[in-house]
């Protein structure tokens, strides 16, 4: 009898060319594939809650497939995980209720963006944090994320060549906070469009620098013009912590 089985990665984006399986490059969703067959011998396919780009890291990124294997969860997450290369590891494995879509069944994601803010780079973890070099003004930076929280068109913070049939999103929390050195920028919505924390990020980080005022993202949302924002934050600074889900799914 075949079961759904929903798992919980982590990885490091690093050496990634994002989430989905693409033709010529290597992907997180392929790797963890080859792994699942690798075990279980079926071309099972890994339905992921989204789509990470390229260097993008993840804390809780889940997905699911579908598999007639006899193994239990606890048995196939430790031979997941001695097949898979260290930069990718299944953090918990469980067998899901029926009908259970990883992608369908979000409630809501939480990223998290990580910020350097010294003159000094560092050594060690460079490719998980953007180096921003002058002082930013948090109180701006705070201010300006603030506004973002709410159901809003998020059209100006859309990167180019997407297709959604609605850029509208509905934010339930933003905001910093400062943790091992760190200024973290963390936000919760029920969905993102492509590169969207990252214009946002660029956007803070403008009027954390006094290139913009703080008080200028609810002009930019209304404008639903990409060229109102600011640059795309680096990916190497974005993780996608937690997705979140409906009680009754059996993920819980």
């Amino acid at each position: 009898m075949e079961r759904t089985f929903f798992l919980v990665i982590e990885y490091d984006g690093t050496r990634f060319h994002g989430w989905q399986r693409q033709a010529g490059d290597l992907t997180v969703q392929e790797t963890v594939e080859e792994a699942v067959f690798t075990i279980t011998r079926e071309r099972a396919t890994l339905h992921g809650s989204g789509r990470t780009d390229a260097g993008v890291h993840a804390l809780g990124q889940c997905a699911h497939f579908v598999s007639g294997t006899r193994l239990d969860p606890g048995v196939l997450v430790r031979a997941l995980n001695a097949a898979l290369p260290r930069d990718v590891v299944v953090r918990e494995c469980k067998v899901a209720a029926p009908g259970f879509h990883a992608r369908y069944d979000v409630l809501s994601k939480v990223y998290e963006y990580r910020i350097l803010n010294r003159w000094l780079p560092a050594a060690i973890g460079r490719d998980y944090v953007w180096h921003v070099r002058p002082p930013l003004a948090e109180d701006a930076m705070e201010t300006a994320a603030r506004a973002l929280a709410g159901t809003h068109d998020f059209a100006a913070f859309e990167g180019a060549g997407s297709r959604r049939e609605s850029t509208v999103r509905t934010v339930f929390s933003a905001g910093f906070t400062r943790r091992d050195g760190l200024l973290v920028f963390s936000i919760e919505a029920d969905g993102f469009l492509r590169y969207m924390v990252r214009n946002i990020v660029g956007t803070l980080v403008h009027a954390g620098l006094g290139r913009m005022p703080a008080d200028s993202v609810p002009s930019i949302l209304a404008s639903r013009d990409r060229r109102r924002a600011g640059p795309t934050a680096p990916a190497r600074g974005l993780f996608l912590r937690e997705v979140k889900y409906p009680k009754g799914t059996g993920v819980c």
